[in-house]
């Protein structure tokens, strides 16, 4: 398959946007946290107050756009494949490298002391429940494990769908994004209690909204350039505001804050990070199919790799520059994330190197 450029620059973009998010998390995280934010945050001073909210909130588009991505070049599923090939190969290719890196995260840390052995011991015999203590960032596999599953299910109905009945799911899943609010200022809704969970608009919320948008994108949407590009920068300057004013107007200085409360404009899947979304993936879309810099085939194909190792480097250059350098918080917080993401980048090229490296880097071949 032909590679389309502009999914090449979303994935960079969105690799070092997960950077920038783990960089911010660190100016807030609470004393219960470890390398990234734990159940209760605390901000030191107004200027963490503002640029935590300005560079972790604009960067919430990260997770989403890697879903985008995926379903983009995934769904529907080919013609002819089965269900049992597209498991075969998508699993493949992303369950042994997030394999390895959670023995790696399990074990490696014994060795500076940042976890005991009854820790190592608990994430080795947990790992084919979740993932280890101090790789919280691999929780974003099991979603995207779980649209995989899903694709062949999903596949013929998106065949057959109309653009109206696409859009009438995606209605849906937008009115479902709402819902975190309205369960602030409304409680429980449309279903919800303590004994069930399972809302009205359950079957139409979470990540599979995502996929749908990327599949009308795809295939339905027949905007000129200069439409996307307009529509999508209003899209992201509203959804930008929004997610960076819902934690800056929370986040008191000095307070020790419960996370998702003072997170719940950050959640992937409300509409202000939906709108931010979308909006940047239509302006890239507009990245014509031409000559590639191979700077970014070469680090869209490292991506997956990057993103494993991500937290092993972050933790030392937070040491060095937050703690060693004290740089003030508006360039501490780039800096450790350009630092992290050039280190990933080297470190993932050169142990690409190593014959069979798919095994445990999920590093792509050169098309």
């Amino acid at each position: 398959m032909k590679r389309i450029v502009f999914l090449d620059f979303v994935r960079v973009f969105a690799c070092f946007l997960v950077m920038l998010v783990h960089a911010s998390e660190n100016f807030y995280a609470g004393p219960d946290a470890t390398d990234m934010a734990g159940p209760t945050s605390l901000l030191l001073t107004e200027s963490d107050r503002l640029w935590v909210s300005i560079y972790d909130g604009f960067s919430r588009m990260s997770v989403p756009l890697f879903i985008i991505v995926s379903s983009f070049l995934l769904v529907p599923m080919r013609e002819g494949e089965t269900m049992a090939g597209f498991y075969r190969k998508r699993f493949m290719r992303v369950v042994p490298p997030m394999f390895c890196f959670m023995l790696l995260y399990s074990l490696l840390p014994l060795l500076w002391g940042q976890i005991d052995t009854d820790t190592a011991s608990t994430d080795l015999s947990r790992l084919l429940l979740n993932f280890p203590t101090l790789a919280g960032h691999l929780w974003f596999m099991y979603p995207l494990l779980g649209l995989y599953l899903f694709i062949p299910i999903i596949s013929p109905w998106l065949r057959q769908a109309t653009a109206r009945q696409e859009l009438f799911f995606i209605s849906l899943f937008v009115l479902s994004t709402c819902m975190p609010y309205l369960n602030r200022w409304c409680g429980e809704l449309w279903g919800q209690c303590f004994w069930n969970e399972f809302h009205m608009l359950w079957y139409f919320a979470g990540y599979l909204g995502y996929l749908v948008i990327a599949h009308y994108i795809r295939l339905r949407l027949t905007w000129s350039n200069a439409r996307r590009l307009g529509t999508g920068a209003v899209m992201v300057a509203v959804g930008a505001v929004w997610t960076i004013l819902s934690f800056y107007i929370q986040a008191v200085p000095g307070q020790l804050l419960v996370t998702p409360e003072l997170e719940i404009g950050w959640s992937f899947c409300t509409l202000n990070v939906v709108i931010l979304t979308t909006g940047a993936f239509l302006m890239f879309s507009c990245i014509g199919n031409g000559h590639e810099p191979a700077a970014v085939e070469d680090c869209s194909r490292m991506s997956y790799g990057m993103y494993l190792m991500h937290i092993f480097w972050l933790g030392m250059w937070v040491a060095i520059i937050k703690g060693q350098w004290q740089l003030p918080t508006v360039a501490a917080i780039p800096a450790i994330a350009v630092a992290t993401f050039i280190t990933c980048y080297v470190c993932t090229k050169i142990l690409s190197y190593i014959p069979g490296s798919q095994w445990f880097l999920g590093v792509e071949p050169k098309r």
